[in-house]
């Protein structure tokens, strides 16, 4: 069996911690499917002392995660740090100038600084890998770059946070708001003490960003990603859904075009029998539309120890084997990026209106000037004087016309807090 290869390991948390005990546990079988033993050199992280389920005997320790970069007895960097900036970039960097390849989890810096990595990666001849950036154990970076590369991709659409999803479902099943559930999810560890990253939207952005680059050809574009979170949904929209026969999903969503590329995170709505309405609790999913293959779906675990530790060691044995594809798939598309103005699609519309005559009159006056069309309309009991929501589905229009015309909806006298809208999805 040929040389071992010899592995440094920055950040030895949750991830880093599972990368650890997984090279340790299944250390014939990696070998094996390696074609030579994969063996941990040195490691860096914040606190010697931590007991991390495997011993650390013989392997070197760096302070500054940096100088793994310059260990000698390592051969690939393993960054496990995470942010877009900071001892992350700094150990990147550094690996990338020494020529050693590089595997990441980290889908901030990529989702930020990826063209500029990847340029200076393929400059140096060496490969950088991050299969654990996207959706944890799930294969959807192998898919894109690998096993659909005969394809034209035309549409991505995926579940990408697990907290987001879990905080969903939970809402749905029991019937209870999102400030309740997310307190809940905080306490039993689903949910950050500061969940802002996950539930605004941005763990789901940068996620989407890396696997539109994959998908279409182009440079990482994070700034092109519309991104909107879930704090604004309640439990009356989602039993509104359900009522309606969807379920509320937080949904990255890019497709191509003749008129260039989409990408946008946000909540919507999904057709109850859709395969990714059915992805429940922290699952993650990704579904794959080609024109050769058609529609393609991937589910599994998108975060923890064991799923993403499984991702990372892939990558290593890649690596091992001689392995190695271009960072975003070899083409470059000059494609322009579409803003969130030109989406055409359909709307939900939750109102909250005192009950009186001619409000829905005013209501429908507004969309039909914006040229938007009602497909249905829901509207439980009467309450004369009092407020009553009102929910309102639209055909297919243009986003642009639905914004205007929910600025005008909004400051009707009638209308007693800013209007739901929520965009309806196939899924």
């Amino acid at each position: 069996m040929s040389r071992p290869l010899g592995v440094g390991i920055a950040g030895l948390g949750t991830v880093g911690g599972g990368v650890l005990r997984l090279l340790s546990a299944n250390a014939e079988l990696i070998a094996a499917r390696a074609g030579r033993p994969i063996v941990v050199r040195a490691v860096s992280a914040r606190d010697r002392t931590r007991d991390r389920g495997v011993a650390l005997d013989g392997i070197a320790w760096h302070d500054d995660a940096a100088a793994l970069a310059a260990d000698p007895t390592v051969d690939v960097v393993v960054e496990l740090i995470g942010g877009a900036e900071g001892p992350a970039r700094a150990l990147v960097d550094a690996a990338i100038a020494r020529g050693k390849p590089v595997v990441t989890a980290n889908k901030a810096l990529l989702a930020v600084h990826g063209a500029a990595l990847a340029a200076a990666a393929e400059r140096a001849g060496i490969a950088l890998a991050f299969e654990a950036a996207v959706a944890g154990g799930i294969p959807v970076i192998k898919a894109l770059r690998e096993g659909l590369a005969a394809n034209r991709i035309l549409s991505i659409a995926g579940i990408l946070n697990g907290t987001c999803n879990y905080i969903l479902t939970r809402m749905r099943e029991e019937g209870r708001d999102f400030a309740e559930i997310l307190a809940d999810a905080q306490r039993l560890g689903y949910a950050e003490t500061d969940p802002s990253f996950d539930i605004d939207g941005i763990d789901a952005a940068h996620k989407l960003a890396i696997l539109a680059a994959l998908a279409f050809g182009r440079a990482v574009a994070f700034e092109a990603v519309h991104v909107e979170g879930i704090r604004g949904i309640s439990a009356l929209d989602i039993g509104f859904a359900g009522e309606l026969g969807y379920r509320i999903k937080l949904l990255g969503l890019a497709r191509a075009s003749e008129a260039g590329i989409s990408a946008r995170v946000h909540p919507c709505l999904v057709a109850q029998g859709a395969p990714l309405a059915r992805v429940d609790g922290v699952f993650n999913a990704v579904v794959i539309e080609g024109d050769v293959v058609g529609r393609v779906m991937l589910e599994g675990r998108g975060a923890g120890a064991g799923p993403t530790a499984s991702a990372v060691v892939a990558d290593l044995i890649d690596l091992a084997r001689g392995r190695a594809t271009p960072v975003w798939g070899g083409a470059v598309s000059d494609a322009p990026s579409l803003p969130i103005g030109d989406h055409v699609g359909c709307y939900y519309l939750r109102l909250m209106v005192t009950d009186r005559p001619g409000v829905i009159a005013d209501v429908t006056a507004v969309l039909r000037d914006q040229g938007v069309s009602l497909e249905s309309m829901l509207q439980r009991g009467r309450a004369p004087g009092e407020a009553v929501p009102v929910v309102l589905v639209t055909h297919e229009t243009r986003e642009s016309a639905m914004r205007a015309a929910l600025a005008r909806i909004g400051a009707l006298d009638a209308v007693l807090e800013k209007p739901a809208m929520l965009r309806i999805e196939a899924g």
